[in-house]
This record gives structure tokens, C-alpha cells and sequence, in this order.
């Protein structure tokens, strides 16, 4: 039998946005946050916060403090007995909130706060006008801030390919051709499907963005839409650009009835998986799917029992949402969405899938009594991936959080990853490709990832000034993923690419 002191409850979710008029009176992230967890207990219409015996904080990225979860409780006036602050990643608000479910779970847990904020449109706001904000005092020994050229390897960021905007793409590429697509057909599918993103995004009252975009604006390069690193445009890749933070409130079933916390109010936690591609992204085996996140997405239909009522399907880049929908055997035409997507919406670094939470709970409170909804994220470049399930009624197996850790189940999958070659010489296949512009939309080096005949990889640049490969990789109707090129060293720990003429 299922006990309620076992069965872990969502009862509160909140949201804030600060949209200053000067960089001097916006909100540092601590006070976003804690208006946020505000926010979520109001909604719980129950006074929650100063029961809050564990709390996870989502890594802040746009300010350092030096103890941010503890800074927070002193700001709440709350002493929670567990803290956490978290690691950079997407999927890191997700991992908190099974963690905190398995805790309520095992009674080690009683009132549990999920909460996060970023404030990076002010901060880049104020280093570029070089003024000082009012914020706590920024501190040297805050952690650091996770790099991309940290985790890449050495070849990828000697050509700029340590920035997701920069890697993403090689699984665009790569992905459209493995699925026949010519470029032209996979850009409307990225179109058409950013296009529903925003549309939800116009309807939050959260996002960062409520305009509606048309399939062809957002693929459509103009002066405030310039191509970014091919074939994304600036609305086609996540925003950052925002102050928001979000914050989720949970309990156990048995201490909601006790508060007199309403049956419709209450979302259930079912559980969850995860998993993981190897960090260095030169280390896979292809780019045309994701192991780690087909082993999670398949997880998660399972234990839902089948199809979900609603989703969030990450979505800094096109090709995420994409791969997902392949995976989950999604028709072309389908809703993506309950909050907006990390363009329109906004992108407040590895906090987006707090406010995910926050929409999808919502709309479970107004669906049907048995509603599911699937909460997908991942960080880093196609590394970290998490999936939740969320429903109007408790999980009916196990009184103890479903939960699998599928890392098995996507190494069995992988297949031989070739050796990385740094300066080859001679014959290679494109396997995945990108194009980085400048800001002024001039062309600054495409980069491509190559097989040699030797069968090891290697990462090439591809001059700026070589018309006839960029043409052919900028082709809208035939993609030149698989044609064969010529590989010349450079001396300078990488070599150059072009297509034999």
C-alpha cells in the first residue's frame, strides 16, 4: 500500500521577470530568486518557506557569489538542514527536483525548494555601459564558472568550436542528412518548429519575448536576424539575454492534506532517468542521434505507460528537439511546448527547465485527472541528458520514486569512436559541418569535422576565402555531408579542408 507520507507532491511554483529600465535598478539573481520562491508559495496558498528543511539552488551564471544556497536562506530567513548549489547544465533543475522527490520519498525530507535565476541581460547590460551594479558584493573565491574550452578538446577550440552555438551544429548537419532531408527541408522543419515554440512563448506571461515568428523569419537572415554559425540564425539559438528566475515548492501528499492544500493543486512526481554522452564531443561514435538521450526519452515513455498529454522538449538548438522527436515517434506537427522554448521564452542558462517545471504544472492542473507530462534536458553539448515524468495522479507502481539510471543501456549502443588526428594529410569525408560568422555577417572560418582514409577524425578549418567549398556547403538543395575533399596542413595544430574541383 501506498502511504501519503511517502508520495512526494509539487504544491507551489513560481516565476519572476524583472525588466528594468537601466541596469542600476534590476534585480540581482538572489533577489530574483527569492521572489520567485515567494511566487511559488503564494501559489501553494500555504505559508511553506519557513518549513523548508531542503533546498537546491541551480547554478548562477551571471553573477559569482560565494555561497549562493546560503545566501538565499539568510535572504528567506530559512534554515534548511540540506543544501545544495549546482553544477552548470540544463538538466541539472530536473536532477533536483527527482533528488528532492526521492528525499520526501524516504522520509529524509519534508518541505523541499527547487529554485534558480539568472540576470544576465542586466549584467552584460552594465559591462557594456561600464557601470557598477548595486548587487552583493561579486566575490573572487566565488566557484568557477564552467568554460567550454574546459571540456572540448584541444583541436576543437583552436578552430572556435568550444561555445554550443559552434557544436550544435555538426549534429544539424549531420542529423539532416542521415534523414535524407535536403538543407532547404530540414531549415523549414527547424522553422515550422520555432514558430510553435513562440507561439507558446507569446501566450507565458514569463517569457522573455511575446512577439508570434513565422517559419520564414526565423530562417530568414536580415539585418536583426544574422546568421550566426550555419545554418542557425540569431532566432534560432537560446536566448541568455534574460533576468528571470523560477522556483518549485514540494511536500508530501500527507503533509498537503494537512495544510489544507486543495487535490487540484497537487502535481506527482512519477520519476525519471538519465544519462550521458562522453564530455569531449570529438569522443562519439556519430552526430545523427544521441544514445544517451534516446536511452532517456525511451525510459521515460516507459515508465509513463505511453504517450504523454503534454512536454517540454529542450531546445537551444534545432536539432535537439528534432532528435527527441524522432526518438519518441512524434509526427512532424506537434507541440513541442508548455513554456516557450530557450529563444522566445528565454534562455536563463541552466535554470530554463525550472520554469519548464513551473509551466508544465500548470497546465497538469488544468488537464485531465490522469495527465502526463514529459520534462526533457540536457546540458552541455548533447553530454548530460534528463528526463522527468510528471502526472494529475500518483505514480501507481512502487510507493518508493520510479527512477533508472539508463548509462548502460546507451554505452551498449555506441559504436567504434575513431582516433582524433590533429594535422592529417590528404583524403577526407565530411562527417558534420558549420559555418561562424562575425557579428557583421561576414564569414570568419567554417569548420569541418572529417573522416581520413585512415579512418581516424579531425576537425579542419575551411578558409573564408575557398568560394567553391563554401558554396557547396551552403547548397540549399543537396547537403554535402559524405562528399570527399582534400586535407592540407597548416603548421598551426590543424589542417585545411576544401572540395576537390
Amino acid at each position: 500500500m501506498i502511504m501519503p507520507s511517502n508520495i512526494p507532491v509539487i504544491v507551489g511554483v513560481g516565476e519572476w521577470v524583472d525588466r528594468p529600465a537601466q541596469p542600476s535598478q534590476s534585480l540581482e539573481p538572489l533577489e530574483v530568486m527569492a521572489r520567485a520562491a515567494r511566487a511559488a508559495e503564494g501559489d501553494a496558498r500555504a505559508e511553506l518557506l519557513q518549513k523548508v528543511d531542503a533546498m537546491d539552488v541551480v547554478n548562477v551564471s551571471s553573477w559569482p557569489y560565494q555561497d549562493a544556497p546560503g545566501l538565499l536562506a539568510q535572504c528567506l530567513g530559512i534554515h534548511p538542514a540540506h543544501t545544495v548549489y549546482g553544477a552548470v547544465g540544463g538538466q541539472s533543475p530536473l536532477m533536483f527536483l527527482q533528488e528532492a522527490a526521492q528525499r520526501i520519498a524516504s522520509g529524509q525530507s519534508k518541505v523541499a525548494l527547487i529554485c534558480g535565476a539568472e540576470a544576465q541581460h542586466s549584467a552584460a547590460q552594465a559591462r557594456r555601459q561600464s557601470a557598477e551594479l548595486p548587487w552583493t558584493a561579486p566575490s573572487a573565491d566565488a566557484p568557477p564558472t564552467l568554460r567550454g574550452v574546459d571540456i572540448v578538446h584541444p583541436l576543437a577550440a583552436r578552430l572556435g568550436c568550444s561555445q554550443p552555438v559552434t557544436v550544435y551544429p555538426f549534429y544539424e548537419t549531420a542529423s539532416s542528412a542521415h534523414w535524407r532531408q535536403s538543407p532547404a527541408a530540414a531549415q523549414r522543419e527547424s522553422g515550422e518548429l520555432w514558430s510553435r515554440y513562440s507561439r507558446h512563448a507569446a501566450g507565458n506571461l514569463y517569457a522573455w519575448l511575446r512577439d508570434t515568428y513565422s517559419a520564414t523569419e526565423i530562417v530568414t537572415v536580415s539585418p536583426s536576424n544574422r546568421m550566426i554559425a550555419w545554418p542557425y540564425t540569431k532566432l534560432m539559438v537560446a536566448n541568455p539575454q534574460v533576468n528571470q528566475g523560477a522556483a518549485v515548492l514540494m511536500t508530501s501528499l500527507e503533509n498537503a492534506r494537512h495544510l489544507g492544500i486543495p487535490e487540484q493543486q497537487l502535481v506527482y512526481p512519477w520519476g525519471g532517468t538519465q544519462a550521458q554522452e562522453p564530455r569531449d564531443f570529438l569522443a562519439r561514435d556519430h552526430y545523427w542521434e544521441s544514445h544517451a538521450q534516446n536511452a532517456v526519452l525511451e525510459a521515460c515513455v516507459e515508465l509513463a505507460g505511453g504517450d504523454f498529454d503534454a512536454m517540454e522538449l529542450y531546445s537551444c538548438f534545432p536539432c535537439v528537439p528534432k532528435m527527441a522527436r524522432r526518438s519518441l515517434g512524434l509526427p512532424e506537427k506537434f507541440e513541442p511546448t508548455v513554456t516557450g522554448g530557450l529563444t522566445f521564452f528565454g534562455a536563463p542558462l541552466s535554470n530554463y527547465m525550472t520554469h519548464a517545471m513551473c509551466a508544465m504544472v500548470r497546465r497538469l492542473r488544468a488537464s485531465k485527472h490522469t495527465a502526463r507530462g514529459l520534462l526533457y534536458g540536457q546540458g552541455e553539448f548533447v553530454t548530460k541528458h534528463h528526463g522527468l515524468v510528471l502526472a494529475r495522479r500518483p505514480y501507481p507502481g512502487h510507493p518508493a520514486l520510479a527512477y533508472t539510471n539508463v548509462q548502460e543501456i546507451a554505452d551498449s549502443r555506441r559504436g567504434l569512436v575513431p582516433p582524433v588526428e590533429t594535422e592529417p594529410q590528404g583524403a577526407g569525408q565530411l562527417e558534420a559541418f558549420t559555418l561562424i560568422y562575425q557579428r557583421d555577417g561576414q564569414l570568419q572560418h567554417g569548420v569541418a569535422m572529417v573522416r581520413t582514409v585512415r579512418n581516424t577524425r579531425t576537425l579542419a578549418r575551411v578558409a573564408p576565402d575557398d568560394k567553391w567549398t563554401v558554396i557547396a556547403l551552403t547548397d540549399r538543395d543537396i547537403s554535402p555531408v559524405g562528399r570527399t575533399g582534400v586535407l592540407r596542413p597548416t603548421q598551426q595544430g590543424y589542417s585545411d579542408w576544401s572540395l576537390v574541383t
